[in-house]
């Protein structure tokens, strides 16, 4: 079925769903799940994924949401989104005030941003994050007591703490995550010391406002991601944070291999499709595309699809990857261009303008993933995904 668009997103809903009970049933009963929607729900469309979750019952009562920054939260909020949405990126001083307005959770990783809070009437809610080792946002372990007595002095009471893993996708060296693990569940234990009550809290539970530092709701711990929601058990805790596997990718062919005789299966979400804009017959030795890198060795018919690099669509995979077209594979010819790409349709029978055609996905028995296509260019179905112009119209199916 085409739509009135030259491109588009299909988004399954009974995918995604499926993915999500997939890690439900993973998970202890206790634990939440955050559905990680941050980055445009990984090029999925932040407003079409998240209204899909909360379709899905067992989600919508209780489900977090994972946004990179406020903008996202906002987005949200202003869909009607009720259930709790975490800001996992940096928020700026200037929008905390607006973060608590809309009952927006962030994360404080720095002493900067827990000074502001206190000079805030009404701050927001906040979760502490913690560098166990990634070395990139967070307090360090040498930082918790400074990170504690400030706490006291501002009377401020965080909801949560948390940590991410560098490498739990890695089920070859989960020595790194199990050490993270341990750091993590030591600062537990001195906010526990001091006076915070670290218990493991309840997701469900607001948290919200100043309190003294002693007598207040048990802290929400979370530290597992996809690859640690998958391999490490012992991290699951009071909260699971899950991006890629929500959209039905393994987060590394590793925790694939690691987890094949478990009984979890995961579904891609997104199906890219376009369609032929044009086709023609091109004789034997014509060059196509720009700086003439492909030159055709015979008789050969293209079809011509109107989409580029600035779709999402890389400019590495020119002359590497394929389409699907009538259920067939077809290569890509020359350049992938700004705007158009060209495939060879010659054995593919009847192909005209208007044919459907998918970029990623499925078509008859053959199937295109972000996976195959980012290998093929070095990099990550995280990296791919993310690319997918966020102005190309999404549609739930």
């Amino acid at each position: 079925m085409t739509r009135d668009v030259r491109t588009w997103i299909e988004i399954n809903q009974r995918s995604l769903h499926h993915n999500v009970e997939q890690f439900l049933k993973l998970i202890p009963k206790k634990t939440c799940l955050m559905a990680v929607v941050k980055s445009n729900a990984y090029g999925h469309g932040l407003v079409q994924v998240a209204k899909s979750l909360l379709a899905l019952r067992s989600f919508s009562e209780g489900g977090w949401f994972g946004v990179d920054s406020i903008v996202e939260g906002l987005r949200l909020r202003k869909e009607g989104v009720k259930n709790p949405i975490f800001v996992l990126g940096a928020t700026l001083p200037s929008r905390l005030e607006e973060a608590a307005k809309e009952n927006i959770i962030i994360t404080v990783s720095n002493f900067e941003i827990l000074k502001e809070l206190n000079r805030i009437k009404k701050p927001p809610v906040f979760h502490v994050k913690m560098d166990t080792g990634m070395h990139r946002q967070g307090f360090l372990s040498t930082d918790i007591p400074k990170v504690l007595k400030l706490l006291k002095s501002y009377r401020l009471r965080p909801q949560g703490i948390y940590t991410h893993f560098a490498a739990a996708k890695d089920a070859a060296y989960p020595t790194y995550t199990l050490e993270q693990l341990k750091k993590f569940n030591r600062v537990v234990s001195d906010f526990r010391k001091a006076g915070f009550s670290a218990k493991g809290g309840s997701p469900s539970s607001p948290g919200y406002g100043r309190a003294g530092a002693s007598g207040g709701k048990n802290l929400i711990r979370h530290a597992a991601a996809s690859g640690g929601a998958l391999l490490f058990p012992e991290a699951h805790l009071d909260m699971v944070r899950i991006g890629m596997g929500l959209y039905g990718y393994w987060p590394s062919p590793e925790a694939q291999i690691a987890k094949r005789n478990a009984p979890i299966t995961l579904r891609p979400v997104l199906t890219w499709k376009t369609v032929v804009s044009e086709t023609k017959e091109i004789p034997r030795d014509s060059f196509v595309g720009y700086d003439l890198t492909e030159r055709v060795p015979q008789d050969t018919k293209i079809a011509v699809l109107p989409v580029g690099y600035w779709h999402g669509y890389d400019r590495g995979l020119s002359g590497l990857s394929d389409v699907l077209v009538r259920g067939r594979r077809v290569r890509v010819l020359g350049r992938v261009s700004m705007d158009m790409i060209v495939v060879d349709v010659t054995k593919v029978s009847k192909v005209k303008a208007g044919d459907e055609v998918t970029l990623v996905g499925r078509s008859g028995k053959e199937v295109i993933w972000a996976d195959e296509l980012a290998l093929k260019i070095g990099t990550s179905q995280y990296e791919f995904l993310t690319r997918i112009n966020p102005l190309i119209k999404r549609f739930i199916v």
